[in-house]
């Protein structure tokens, strides 16, 4: 099989990657479970690729039925160092327009009930999140839509709501007032989860409507999503297409050491049970 060090999640619209050679499917266990669906692991220009359809082909999951925590650590078992995420996003700004790209770099954390963390039962770790995308990625994105011929944003607040329905006109122009630039349902908790598996994770989003606040504009439907996704994903396919043989298999941000220091479990008191579960994320740090 082949390793793949660059991870694709693609979002609604975005359930195949056309281009890759010596395909293979996977469908692992995980101690989270299993993944939204078979992972698809190939090479694109010599580059392995690991691609997962974060609702499962078909869009058989909602937002809050996605297995996070089984798609990221599937995703680190399979060698995956970098992980861009497709995602369909509103717009909280006039600028930001239906069918613009935008490569956010801040989160606000709007979501309920999703479990955020791999840790807990046995074993505490408090992670930086500050900046909660990788550097190195997001200016990758950003270069690649541009190559590409997007009207691309190339920073912006993403606020996670937890769905599955959009906001109230109330909620969104709330969200406006906190300075957020695009709203969406998936964000969260992947980018926490691809912190703690010390993965470097980006979102390349894509605006599809202006959300509700907008009032010149009909309210946002699942029609109006979908028509517009489809419109963009020749597009997001085209900038992935450009982007991964792009990518250095040299990490320069700190996203790979960021468990360092972090664990704050007394070594002797980390039960057996979670050292074994969360071997493959910890072990460098428990010798």
């Amino acid at each position: 099989m082949v390793e793949a060090r660059i991870g694709v999640i693609g979002g609604t619209g975005l359930y195949q990657m056309e281009g890759l050679r010596d395909v293979e499917e996977v469908f692992p266990d995980t101690p989270f479970g299993k993944p939204s669906d078979a992972i698809v692991t190939g090479t694109l220009d010599g580059v392995g690729v690991a691609f997962l359809p974060r609702h499962g082909r078909g869009h058989r999951l909602s937002p809050s039925e996605i297995p996070a925590r089984a798609n990221i650590y599937a995703l680190k078992a399979l060698g995956v160092q970098r992980i861009i995420s497709v995602s369909a996003v509103g717009s909280l700004r006039e600028e930001i327009r239906p069918l613009d790209m935008v490569v956010p770099d801040q989160l606000i954390d709007r979501t309920r009930g999703r479990v955020s963390t791999f840790f807990g039962n046995g074993i505490v770790a408090h992670v930086g999140f500050a900046e909660p995308f990788c550097p190195q990625m997001t200016a990758a994105l950003r270069r690649g839509a541009e190559r590409m011929g997007a009207r691309v944003h190339p920073r912006g607040t993403y606020v996670v709501i937890e769905g599955p329905q959009f906001s109230t006109r109330a909620e969104s122009h709330l969200y406006r007032s906190w300075g957020a630039d695009v709203i969406g349902m998936t964000a969260l908790p992947e980018a926490k989860l691809a912190r703690e598996a010390e993965i470097c994770y980006a979102i390349l989003a894509c605006s599809t409507d202006y959300d509700c606040w907008h009032e010149s504009e009909v309210p946002v439907t699942v029609e109006m999503v979908v028509a517009n996704l489809n419109k963009n994903t020749a597009l997001s396919k085209a900038i992935l297409g450009d982007v991964i043989p792009r990518v250095s298999d040299e990490r320069s941000c700190p996203c790979g050491s960021a468990l360092e220091n972090t664990i704050i479990t007394a070594r002797e008191e980390i039960l057996p049970e979670a050292r074994e579960r969360l071997a493959l994320l910890v072990g460098r740090y428990l010798l």
